[in-house]
């Protein structure tokens, strides 16, 4: 059986020349494989790094009462009060609404499908998913006391901090004393006019008595306002214990 020919010297390095470049790509592969498995693992841990942090800086605030939070009252100015309007009424939802104030305390609002306003577990919320203004007026009507914050809070991590750890104090829907959203004031040409000059932080509530049957005195209703300069749990404190939950037109409402 005649033998197979021996490959030629060009032959051999024709294959070894393949042989290497196979390597090389082999090797190019995993090289690509282990850069996207390192950006994928980069990506996660920043996506989990600012709820953990947020969940570790927030632990301190754990045995911190509500009014230790934050600036002293002294850093906010003095409530203000102003007769409202808008009680009960309701307009279609999607209607935008010209609030009078800024932020607003009163006024018409959605009443979707005659259901509750923006539901009470949830306590603080950013720019990119807060509820509609005509929205949160109906949480207004209802006795919720909305703590507003402009975009010089937004930026300030420790600001959110304390943010963070009110709105954990004010957790829960059982307690309806714990009626309270932190929401985020957005841009002029989105909501209105900016707060007064050097204040960053606005309370509002709706404030208004009920008689023996339920029904509100519609002449008694005000909306009532307290700008701060920085978050104070302790001027937040005061405020919610002196216009609380059920001073409001509809304080029964969730």
């Amino acid at each position: 059986m005649a033998k197979k020919p021996a490959k030629s010297d060009r032959q051999q390095v024709i294959d070894e020349i393949r042989r290497k470049q196979r390597r090389t790509e082999r090797g190019r592969g995993l090289a690509i494989v282990g850069v996207c498995a390192l950006v994928a693992l980069a990506i996660v841990g920043a996506t989990a790094y600012r709820p953990v942090k947020d969940w570790y800086d927030g632990r301190k605030f754990d045995s911190v009462a509500l009014q230790e939070v934050g600036a002293p009252a002294s850093d906010c100015q003095k409530v203000t009060e102003k007769k409202a309007d808008g009680n009960q009424q309701h307009v279609p939802e999607g209607t935008p609404v010209t609030y009078t104030t800024a932020p607003p305390a009163f006024g018409p609002h959605w009443n979707v499908a005659n259901v509750a306003p923006d539901p009470m577990a949830r306590k603080l919320y950013t720019g990119t998913d807060r509820p509609a203004l005509e929205a949160l007026v109906h949480n207004l009507e209802h006795g919720y006391t909305v703590l507003w914050y402009d975009q010089t809070i937004a930026d300030d991590a420790t600001q959110m901090g304390y943010l963070r750890a009110i709105a954990d104090k004010l957790g829960g829907t059982t307690n309806q004393r714990t009626k309270f959203k932190a929401v985020p004031w957005l841009s002029t040409d989105e909501d209105g006019k900016a707060f007064p000059d050097g204040q960053h932080v606005a309370l509002t509530h709706w404030t208004g008595a009920v008689d023996a049957q339920g029904q509100a005195d519609v002449a008694s209703q005000k909306g009532v306002f307290q700008y701060c300069s920085q978050v104070s749990g302790a001027a937040l404190k005061t405020f919610m214990d002196d216009y609380p939950y059920f001073d409001s037109p509809e304080p029964y409402g969730m």
